[in-house]
């Protein structure tokens, strides 16, 4: 071997570590550059692996529409440049999308080719995923268009609620726009007094009604538990106008999802599982379906919002949806506005359908049930037929993030340490220890690196444990040692004895 092989194959093996590499929790450096701000330093996302792919290796990049993705991509730099850096500092990304961002804002893109080329020249490709898995996990979600009323009617019965005056949560005013989508959220009794809040069951049974604080009134408690799922509907009037209601707060218990619950009980097996299946069962199931009801003890309070018939719903950016183009993916992790091409087959067209589906998505929104680095909710816009596609998604899917420039994918690995390479054993009968004659045996170790496959007969692992055995010395029997220490009480006894005996 040359004697620079030995470097350059160190460096092979380092680069090798970069290409799928779990990410530590230390936040990336944000400074400030300029009259703006971006991340400088590795990528670095807890809880993931993710490895450098190249555009053209990605199944499906060439004959995606950009375009469009462009145009989403665009619409989300409002929010990325309006936001805080504070905000997303300790995020994988940081503010790194503003430079993006800044390049995207004069542009006027009307070219498929040109839209393409912006992703590919400001943006590297990483495939990601939870650590340990290869996949990552689409569900769909849409906008419900259901029938209501403003008032309470002998059809209309389920209240919509705003947000009480009384729900608290730590950090955040009881006037903010909009208040977390997970975490603890109290009660507040008088001043000081801080109780968890209301369940589902409690809600109900009444526990706020009365309050004035009914948006509108819908026909079932169904209707109302696939609004809070999906977080708005338009509500469609009995005089014909709408009202657009969007996700203002939750009352702080985590979200159960009513379907696992169905596949659990054995009552719809997990491949027929969809939103319409849950439905239909809840219809035939009335009793069933109040207790199974109230197995998911979270529940979503609403805010009115002033939207057209035409205008899409509102994301956790502010900014309004792009139906097929935006998804909602865990805020804890990601920063909005960050470009996934999602790249696997889904049953678009039926449910039995393997519609290959490869798109360029933007992160714009959030879920209570959406966690993990390779998890998302694809968003179909408004209506029964999206309310079908989106109801059956539940697949596995290749993900690819892309990463704005000034972050280095490999740069972790670059700084870390690899194992020392273990001799196998011929090196070690080759070179034995200094304390072992020329010629001997040496010691077998119970962890060999030779594979167990690789063994001959049953006999080997247990041959190599008794030899492991027969080789180790044992300690020497440890010496008995008086302790020179005396116990406190004795003079105390002794004290206690002469007054006795006096």
């Amino acid at each position: 071997m040359a004697p620079e092989a030995p470097a350059e194959l160190y460096r092979v093996r380092r680069f090798a570590v970069g290409l799928c590499i779990a990410a530590a929790t230390a936040p990336v450096t944000v400074q400030a550059q300029g009259s703006g701000h971006r991340s400088v330093g590795p990528l670095e996302i807890t809880g993931a692996q993710y490895s450098p792919v190249a555009f053209a290796d990605i199944a499906g990049w060439n004959t995606d529409n950009h375009l469009e993705a462009f145009k989403a991509f665009r619409a989300s730099c409002r929010g990325v440049t309006a936001r805080r850096v504070s905000a997303v500092s300790h995020k994988a990304l940081g503010a790194s999308l503003r430079e993006p961002c800044r390049v995207a804002k004069p542009m006027n893109i009307s070219d498929n080719a040109k839209a393409r080329a912006f992703f590919e020249d400001h943006f590297r490709a990483v495939r990601i995923s939870r650590l340990g898995e290869t996949d990552g996990f689409v569900t769909g979600y849409y906008e419900p268009i259901i029938d209501g009323s403003r008032t309470r009617t002998d059809v209309y019965t389920v209240p919509v609620y705003r947000r009480p005056s009384n729900l608290f949560v730590r950090g955040f005013s009881q006037s903010a726009p909009s208040l977390p989508n997970s975490g603890p959220v109290f009660r507040k009794i008088g001043r000081r007094k801080l109780v968890p809040y209301y369940d589902r069951a409690e809600i109900e049974d009444g526990a706020i009604e009365g309050r004035g604080l009914e948006i509108c009134w819908l026909k079932s408690q169904t209707d109302l538990l696939f609004t809070q799922i999906q977080g708005s509907a338009r509500v469609r009037l009995e005089d014909g106008s709408t009202i657009r209601i969007n996700y203002d707060s939750y009352n702080g218990y985590p979200y159960t999802a009513v379907g696992r619950i169905l596949i659990e009980r054995d009552i719809i097996p997990k491949d027929q599982m969809s939103m319409q299946r849950i439905r239909q069962w809840m219809a035939d199931n009335p009793d069933g379906a109040n207790e199974l009801r109230r197995q998911n003890r979270s529940y979503v309070f609403f805010h009115e919002v002033k939207l057209s018939d035409n205008d899409e719903a509102i994301g956790a950016q502010g900014l309004p949806l792009t139906p097929g183009r935006s998804i909602a993916v865990d805020k804890s992790l990601h920063v909005y506005g960050t470009p996934f091409f999602i790249e696997g087959e889904l049953p678009i067209e039926s449910a039995q359908a393997k519609t290959p589906f490869h798109r360029l998505m933007i992160a714009q929104d959030t879920g209570s049930a959406i966690v993990g680095p390779a998890r998302a909710d694809l968003y179909f816009g408004a209506g029964s037929e999206a309310g079908r596609v989106s109801g059956r998604l539940r697949h596995n899917m290749n993900f690819v993030m892309l990463v704005p420039n000034s972050l280095d994918p490999v740069a972790r690995a670059r700084t870390m340490p690899l194992p020392e390479t273990r001799p196998s054993a011929t090196i070690a009968r080759l070179f034995p220890p200094s304390d072992q004659k020329p010629g001997s045996t040496p010691p077998a170790s119970g962890l060999s690196s030779t594979p167990a496959r690789e063994q001959t007969g049953a006999a080997a692992v247990p041959t190599a444990k008794a030899a492991s055995s027969e080789a180790a010395p044992l300690p020497s029997a440890r010496p008995g040692v008086r302790s020179s220490r005396k116990p406190r009480y004795r003079k105390h006894q002794r004290r206690l004895w002469h007054r006795r005996a006096r």
